[in-house]
């Protein structure tokens, strides 16, 4: 929208003009945009949402006592999206074939967790959301929705290397996944969305490391989005990639003032809402990079979050018939421990942190 006006106000100094178009800088007015939203209004949708009764539902863990949180506000993840999207809407390009999916996908899944969170808190129950097979239809048919589009004639990714797949740390496709690159779309999309939505039990664990994922994204959106950067790295160039930074620049504001409120003690959870929408933007922007393994490292905490919920339930339950760790997911297990739960949260961190600069050594390392 700022780019529409000033391209009506053509008697704009030309540096004025020149200013607004780089990347560089809407994408630190995104960031900012997004975070002043969600501060200043952040308090009046926590009042709004405590209002209609949209309240957690704690699940028991045991010995893990968190009563104390029971009944706090939740479908904070409202708060992250309203200032991600008036952000994007401001700042960003709207008719870019990248910030169209975008949008499209912070609908979708924002959407899916506001009804998984409604029926929680309808049905008084934390297991009365939408069903497993319920959720994973839906994120199964964006991932095939999303596959269309890239293969679609308007996409800016060129046919010779849609379906192929990218690993770190090496400069060539590995493998031509031809039709079934529709199977791995959908498998990236459920597998990122969930493995968000399992790191998000404890106050502020999941935004932090989120934003540096991000951060990762926007590093690499960045580069494949310029011809000249792309070709000095060895990567492949994608017409208005760019355009993705401001998308996660967005988030991170968004989330950043999520943060604000979701400190420990938390006043406001974001729920399925939130969770889910983060799922679905980290997701879809890792495959339209064409980077989908590399979130096995920059998402590193996410997988193993993942894995000890798979390992917990699928092998060692099911399977073995015993449990491998106290509770699952994972960070559950050091409140079991007796370990504060601030201190788990910026541990988390500091590994998060970590798994970043890992995935911003495969730039060079290649």
């Amino acid at each position: 929208m700022i780019l529409w006006l000033i391209n009506i106000f053509e008697n704009l100094p030309d540096p004025v003009q020149r200013l607004f178009s780089y990347v560089s800088f809407r994408s630190l007015m995104a960031m900012l945009t997004a975070f002043l939203f969600g501060v200043f209004m952040g308090k009046k949708l926590i009042n709004i949402i405590y209002q209609f009764n949209f309240r957690d539902m704690t699940r028991d863990y045991g010995d893990i006592s968190s009563k104390n949180k029971s009944g706090t506000p939740t479908m904070g993840g409202v708060i992250i999206f309203l200032s991600f999207l008036i952000s994007m809407l401001l700042w960003a390009k709207l008719d870019n074939f990248f910030i169209g999916i975008i949008l499209l996908a912070g609908f979708w899944f924002t959407t899916l967790g506001f009804f998984d969170d409604y029926l929680k808190s309808v049905k008084g129950s934390s297991e009365g959301g939408l069903s497993r097979g319920m959720k994973l239809f839906f994120q199964a048919l964006f991932g095939l929705i999303l596959g269309l589009l890239i293969l679609s004639p308007s996409s800016p990714i060129s046919p010779d290397i849609a379906t192929k797949l990218f690993v770190p740390f090496i400069k060539n496709p590995v493998l031509d996944l031809s039709f079934f690159y529709y199977i791995f779309i959908i498998l990236v999309i459920i597998g990122i969305s969930n493995s968000i939505n399992f790191a998000d039990g404890l106050d502020g664990l999941a935004t932090v490391p989120v934003s540096l994922v991000a951060f990762v994204y926007a590093v690499f959106a960045y580069i494949i989005g310029n011809l000249k950067l792309a070709d000095y790295l060895i990567f492949p160039y994608f017409k208005g990639a760019e355009e993705l930074v401001i998308t996660l620049a967005a988030m991170v504001g968004a989330l950043i003032a999520f943060l604000w409120f979701n400190t420990y003690p938390a006043e406001i959870f974001m729920g399925d809402t939130g969770s889910m929408f983060m799922g679905g933007i980290i997701g879809t922007t890792a495959v339209l990079l064409k980077k989908e393994i590399l979130f096995l490292i920059a998402g590193g905490l996410f997988v193993i979050e993942f894995l000890s919920v798979f390992i917990q339930d699928y092998i060692g339950i099911k399977i073995l018939k015993r449990r491998i760790f106290y509770r699952a997911p994972i960070h559950h297990t050091f409140q079991f421990m007796g370990i504060a739960e601030p201190k788990i949260v910026v541990r988390f961190w500091i590994i998060a942190g970590i798994f970043t600069l890992i995935s911003l050594i495969s730039l060079k390392l290649r």
